[in-house]
């Protein structure tokens, strides 16, 4: 029970149920379980990856083996034909020296991999200029509220 003293400790401030806060709270709390729920179905699939590995390992993973194709893009017929293709578009070829079988193997390209660096530095360049500009429109909209206030309380004299 809240006594008279404290009783705006027990009630939400009106200012957390704004529409604006809200929706940030939503947005907030939905990226979090986001996160949690996708780490839990990766996690899953993991293990289910793992299950399938233990028991056909590819050649490249038990002996050593040479890359006779340097890492390339998977083109139509190959991206479903090959199951490496599906993990990240690109397939190197190998050669394993023991077993003298050719596989292919999954692989990240560095010009992918500079087109996803350069669209991250873009994405962060973009947010740091538009919350720059919130934080002056903010600082410039209490300073006039600050310079009303301090007029009225002139005028008043």
């Amino acid at each position: 029970m809240c006594t008279r003293a404290m009783e705006s400790d027990c009630r939400i401030p009106m200012s957390c149920l704004r529409p604006r806060i809200l929706a940030l709270h939503a947005l907030f709390w939905g990226l979090v379980s986001l996160r949690v729920f996708g780490a839990a179905l990766l996690s899953d699939e993991k293990a289910t990856v793992a299950v399938t590995k233990a028991v056909s390992a590819p050649c490249w993973q038990l002996e050593e083996f040479v890359v006779a194709k340097e890492c390339s893009a998977c083109e139509g017929f190959h991206s479903k034909s090959i199951p490496a293709c599906s993990q990240t578009g690109f397939v190197e070829t190998i050669n394993c020296t023991k077993s003298n079988r050719e596989e292919y193997k999954s692989c990240r390209s560095t010009k992918m991999e500079d087109l996803l660096f350069w669209k991250f530095e873009g994405a962060m360049l973009a947010l740091t200029v538009v919350f720059a500009i919130v934080v002056v429109a903010r600082q410039r909209s209490l300073d006039r509220k600050a310079s009303d206030k301090v007029r009225r309380q002139i005028e008043s004299i």
